[in-house]
């Protein structure tokens, strides 16, 4: 008897493990194909994130956080006052209504406070101000209350391809098409029908649909990805933006961590392997304006804590990368979305899929397809588009939106699919790559010949500045630049964003004050340097006094 007991037991042990070790396996899969960082582990970056104390530099750190000696410091607080006192009485007007706009505007509050990493944000608001008024644009620059002009650099986040005055002239003319039927909503104006048929040429796909956001027509195509393939987990990749809502903001910046996504390795054979095993995953995004620096966060000046940023775009890997994801999602009944909301008609006519020779199962557009005016769009394969169930008439998808096909967008979006088509517009788009690489070496050959720590990266028009020495002054770079006549997004440094208009004669001019507000930064001491002055010594400091002021 206990010789029978034995051997049942051992029976079902082995059954145990017969299941377990399946299980353990994938997950040990999942686990390596994630990224190593906390980009790739939302649950924990969200732990972290609660751990990271509030604190703040007084006068005498801000100056001296990497140890620099006294004349150095002096140096910095001389160029520290007068940057801030030019700016602070040039852009009087402008500044004044920010702050007036500020006490009851709540993105005024949050970008202010993350424009520099944090310890630094106190005393730089305290002294040195930013006026987010402008008043009107021409050309490549922006003019603000004060009658100042900037290059404008920020490129509207995306939206400005092709030229403010571009999408001045698509914003009236499709308000014209609109004035008779007016803001009527629920039936359609004209322009719809052309519109639709435009973007399935465009798109390679069946039908589309439209939105009022980048963000909302990403979580459609996400919707219908899951409602079609009865699976729960949608994958994105380490690092890659697709919107504010939940599931694909990873970690730090929402209220909850996402509940149904795999953060996985972007350009990676793990990530592959978890694509081929895994029974869960309804759909795939790809971000292609990761290619420019895959597996990491979007940059911006407020985590430029070191000089760790890095960027390169080599677009053999990673269309060879995209092309391996289709065959992988192909094989395995997983939906293949492009998130092309910000690279969309900026890197070809065809948008991202064209340029990369790879097509998607669901696109999401965005920014500029709106002609200047909000839109989101989707589009798709005819089977995944479908909202409802002939068999069963209760299980539908819904969506649907008050504004959703506003005329007066459709209009400029009509206007602005017209003029994509006429000879002048797909004459910018011949050499793109050429001319804007070559642009790029331009001006990161004057600054090595200028001694200067700074580098830039781009795809095509989008552009990032990383550093070459390690330093705890970079994000110091935005305010250099501003004093020079360079408008940027608040993110600083992190993204400029070109458009396919600017001349050479425009991007000598941004060349010019670029380099003359890297001198003049390095002439004030913020890139000193010291031996002892690593981007792991940084890291480490950094940690100690996080430490130093939770406990």
């Amino acid at each position: 008897m206990s010789d029978a007991l034995t051997l049942t037991a051992l029976a079902a042990a082995v059954a145990t493990a017969a299941v377990a070790l399946p299980l353990a396996r994938r997950r040990l899969e999942l686990s390596l194909a994630k990224h190593p960082s906390l980009t790739g582990h939302s649950r924990m970056a969200k732990r972290v994130a609660r751990l990271v104390p509030g604190y703040a530099y007084d006068e005498a750190a801000f100056f001296a956080s990497d140890g620099a000696p006294a004349d150095v410091v002096q140096r910095r607080r001389e160029g520290f006052r007068r940057l801030a006192g030019q700016l602070n009485a040039r852009h009087a007007k402008s500044i004044a209504l920010t702050q007036q706009a500020r006490e009851g505007l709540s993105d005024l509050q949050f970008t202010g406070a993350y424009r520099v990493p944090f310890q630094y944000s106190r005393y730089l608001r305290e002294h040195l101000a930013i006026g987010a008024f402008v008043q009107r644009s021409d050309g490549v620059t922006l003019t603000d209350l004060d009658g100042r002009t900037f290059l404008d650099l920020t490129g509207s986040y995306g939206v400005n391809v092709l030229g403010n005055d571009f999408y001045k002239a698509c914003i009236a003319e499709g308000s014209a098409r609109a004035t008779e039927l007016g803001p009527v909503l629920g039936s359609y104006h004209p322009a719809v029908a052309d519109n639709v048929a435009r973007l399935k040429r465009l798109s390679g796909l069946d039908e589309v649909s439209f939105h009022m956001s980048g963000t909302e027509a990403v979580m459609q195509a996400v919707r219908l990805a899951r409602y079609h393939t009865r699976r729960k987990y949608l994958v994105r990749f380490s690092g890659a933006y697709h919107g504010w809502w939940e599931d694909v903001q990873p970690g730090p910046g929402n209220p909850l961590p996402p509940g149904r996504t795999y953060t996985l390795k972007e350009m990676d054979e793990a990530t592959l392997r978890v694509l081929r095993k895994r029974r869960d995953i309804a759909c795939v995004l790809v971000n292609p304006l990761q290619a420019l620096h895959p597996n990491a966060n979007a940059p911006g000046d407020s985590a430029l804590v070191d000089s760790g940023r890095r960027a390169h775009f080599d677009r053999e890997r990673y269309t060879a990368w995209l092309k391996q994801l289709r065959e992988v999602c192909s094989e395995r009944g997983i939906v293949l979305i492009f998130d092309e909301v910000f690279v969309g008609f900026r890197l070809a006519p065809g948008g991202a899929q064209a340029y990369f020779g790879v097509q998607a199962d669901l696109v999401t557009y965005g920014k500029t397809l709106g002609g200047g005016l909000p839109v989101g769009v989707v589009c798709g394969r005819r089977e995944l588009m479908k909202r409802f169930r002939e068999d069963r008439p209760a299980d539908i998808c819904f969506a649907r939106g008050t504004f959703n096909s506003h005329p007066y967008v459709m209009g400029a979006m009509q206007v602005f699919l017209e003029k994509l088509d006429t000879p002048a517009v797909q004459a910018l788009y011949e050499n793109l790559d050429a001319t804007w690489d070559a642009r790029a070496a331009q001006l990161n050959e004057r600054l090595r010949t200028a001694g200067l720590p700074v580098q830039v990266a781009n795809l095509s028009t989008i552009w990032t500045v990383f550093y070459t020495q390690p330093a705890r002054y970079n994000w110091m770079l935005q305010f250099y630049l501003r004093e020079q006549g360079l408008a940027l997004s608040w993110v600083g440094t992190g993204r400029l964003v070109f458009g396919l208009h600017w001349t050479q004669a425009d991007f000598d001019a941004v060349c010019d004050r670029f380099v003359a507000a890297a001198q003049a930064m390095a002439a004030d001491g913020w890139w000193w340097h010291d031996e002892r002055l690593t981007n792991k010594a940084i890291r480490r400091g950094l940690l100690r006094e996080m430490l130093s002021h939770r406990f």
